[in-house]
Formats: structure tokens, sequence, C-alpha cells
């Protein structure tokens, strides 16, 4: 909200912004926060010649750290904006900005309300999960639990014994195995191709000294 302005300062406010000819130095306007913008020129700068200058002036008793400029005036600085912004439209940005702030906690608040995905879903009273699990202590008393968690009724004993395998199979296939391995077998078709040559088929020895004469 904009400070109280005297109406001294309202009327020396009001003469700095008359464009004189003699003067190189003009106010343009101010914000909510008490800081004003001004328009000026620089003295014996020719090159810049009828090009103003742009700058902001807030309170000497405001710190640094609390300076804040509208968005609408950091536009109006930086020459991305023609006109200054007037107090009815910094008003009403500031009254957006807080109607934003509002939705948003509303948004936020009926999100939360709604039930999450990863939560399980409520229960009526007395409604279990998953099917249910027979009584231990009465199937124990009845002898049918471990049948039952098995899934396999027990078999009457015959008296049946499994037959040993016969091994005669065995015996033969090795038997035909080592006639096979003591067999006469052919030329080796490798040796065709071994070295012959004296250089190829020499192999170092080991040294041994003559004998003195």
């Amino acid at each position: 909200m904009q400070p109280p302005i005297s109406p001294t300062l309202r009327a020396w406010y009001r003469w700095k912004s008359l464009r004189l000819p003699w003067r190189r130095k003009f106010l343009v306007g101010l914000d909510l926060q008490g800081n004003t913008y001004w328009e000026f020129r620089i003295a014996g700068d020719r090159s810049a010649e009828g090009r103003w200058r742009r700058i902001v002036q807030y309170p000497r008793k405001t710190h640094y750290g609390d300076v804040k400029v509208p968005p609408a005036w950091h536009q109006w600085l930086r020459n991305t904006r023609a006109d200054p912004p007037s107090i009815e439209e910094q008003a009403a940005d500031v009254a957006r900005q807080e109607r934003m702030k509002v939705l948003a906690a509303q948004a936020d608040a009926r999100w939360a309300a709604k039930a999450s995905l990863t939560e399980p879903a409520p229960q009526a009273p007395g409604q279990t999960l998953g099917q249910p699990l027979p009584a231990l202590g009465r199937d124990m008393a009845d002898g049918t639990g471990s049948e039952k968690l098995s899934g396999r009724v027990p078999k009457e004993n015959t008296g049946q014994t499994a037959e040993e395998p016969n091994n005669g199979g065995r015996e033969d296939t090795w038997r035909k195995m080592q006639r096979e391995a003591t067999q006469v077998k052919g030329p080796d078709p490798w040796k065709k191709g071994a070295p012959t040559a004296h250089g190829e088929t020499w192999q170092p020895k080991a040294w041994q000294p003559t004998p003195k004469r």
C-alpha cells in the first residue's frame, strides 16, 4: 500500500514533473513503496543528445536490501516499456497477486483432501483383507492339519519295494567302448603337415663342455 503523502510533498512532486525547457531531470512517477522514478540527461554528453536516461530513487531511510521495484517499473527502467505504470495499475497488479495466492491455497487444500493412490482404501468395520486361514488348533486336534497344508493324502503301505535297475546294459556298453578304443585306427591326417626339413625338426640341446687336451 502506498504510504500517505503530505500536501507539501505532493505539490513538490507536481512541480518536478513539469517538463520545462531548462530542466534536465523530470519526475515520471512513483510506486506503492514510495520510490520515485526520474528521467534525466547527462550534461555535456553530446553523443547521447536526445536520449533520456532512467533511474529510481528510494527514501534515504530505506535500507538497500529493503528496496523492491515492481515488475512494471523494472520494464520501464530497462526501456522495454514506453509509458510508466500508473498508481491504479500497480494497485490492480497487487490485488491480482493476492487473489492468485488465495486460489493457490484453495487448490492445495482440495488436492490434500483427495485420497492418495498409494494409500489403501478405507475398510468397513470387521472387514478383513485376503482369504481367511483355517484354525490351526482344530486341524491339529483332528490330525488333518499337515495334510491340508501339503495338499496330499497319505497312501497305504502296500509292502512293495522298488525293483533294482538292471546293470547289464551298462556293462555291455562299457565293454563296447573299450573294444572300439583298442581297435587299430587309420593313418593320422595331421601327420601329413608335419615338418620334415632339417631346420624345422631341429631342437636345441643342453650345453656340453669339451674336455681339455
